[in-house]
């Protein structure tokens, strides 16, 4: 038989048993169930930032869409009453959707839920992370929410994490309404908390590493990695080499204000509030260690907060090579 909580009040020294549910205090899953755990995600989760409710996929919407402080992206699919094994099959299909989502489509969902920028909320939400150095979406979780849960589901959900470390989770509520009149959700996990950020740790296999550290390499080398950085067809290279680097050439000090500019000059239909999360990809870039031979042509500071790039420049020895490198892919 599958989790189930039963919920009895004492009153008058006695155990008198709760049978209150949604639908008998016409309670309903979009209405107020929703709103409920959007108030305060620590229900699902510990770390665990909300982006979007009811957000289109391929597939169908996702009742929930969160982000966790390693990047990772939590797909919540909630039930008002049993969590069938269905339920599983359906978030599966929204995570393989979520999995091909680029950082910008990410960032407009979170835009458009939390008025804000998807660096602002993220810095805001987890303080002592740097999202520079976050590898996003590079894992989707999977977190079903429900009021029961058949047995076959939660054998599947224990049997994908035990044997294939697999982000999936289930939990369990429990609806009170008190005769006082109070309402009350309680809850229980398949997996507890603890297990789960063990799990999360030691899957942590990949990081990327970063360096303020320039490069040495010599002129040609140096030329050589540039041309074959900036003609790769990614959307971030080609924005670094239609956009930082001609910007750079113009000035001698480009501040990040100034560079955001330089975004919406390029191209008019960018949305100012969506340039930070380009700046954000560019600085990311720019910091990763094995693009130590970017770092060797720009220079940066952090004048304002130290996760946050800024006062851009050229060096000055290899401003030429730059307009080189520029001018043989502009005639390719």
């Amino acid at each position: 038989m599958g989790t189930e909580i039963k919920t009895w009040q004492i009153i008058d020294g006695k155990l008198a048993s709760i049978e209150s549910t949604l639908k008998k205090e016409s309670r309903t899953e979009p209405y107020d169930l929703e709103p409920w755990l959007a108030s305060n995600p620590e229900i699902m989760g510990t770390d665990i930032m909300l982006i979007g409710r009811q957000i289109m996929t391929k597939s169908g919407p996702i009742d929930l869409l969160g982000i966790d402080k390693s990047g990772n992206t939590v797909i919540i699919e909630i039930k008002r009453s049993e969590l069938p094994r269905e339920s599983l099959a359906q978030a599966i299909d929204y995570a393989s959707d979520v999995a091909e989502w680029t950082v910008e489509r990410l960032g407009e969902v979170c835009s458009k839920y939390t008025k804000k920028t998807l660096q602002e909320s993220f810095n805001e939400f987890f303080p002592d992370v740097d999202l520079e150095i976050v590898n996003l979406n590079s894992t989707q979780r999977i977190i079903l929410v429900g009021f029961s849960i058949e047995a076959s589901l939660e054998r599947m959900i224990e049997w994908l994490s035990d044997s294939y470390g697999v982000n999936v989770n289930a939990v369990v509520l429990s609806y009170i309404k008190t005769k006082g009149g109070e309402e009350l959700l309680t809850k229980t996990s398949i997996i507890s908390e603890e297990m789960e950020e063990e799990r999360r740790r030691k899957q942590k296999k990949f990081e990327i590493q970063m360096s303020d550290d320039p490069g040495t390499h010599d002129h040609q080398v140096l030329k050589q990695l540039l041309r074959d950085y900036l003609s790769r067809e990614r959307v971030t290279n080609q924005r670094m080499r239609d956009i930082l680097f001609p910007a750079l050439l113009k000035t001698k000090v480009l501040i990040r204000d100034q560079l955001k500019k330089a975004f919406v000059d390029f191209d008019p239909n960018y949305d100012e509030s969506k340039v930070g999360y380009y700046l954000t990809l560019v600085s990311s870039q720019l910091g990763m260690k094995k693009n130590d031979f970017l770092r060797q042509v720009v220079v940066y500071e952090y004048p304002r907060h130290h996760w946050e790039k800024d006062n851009f420049a050229i060096r000055s020895e290899y401003q030429e090579l730059v307009r080189e490198v520029l001018e043989e892919l502009k005639e390719k």
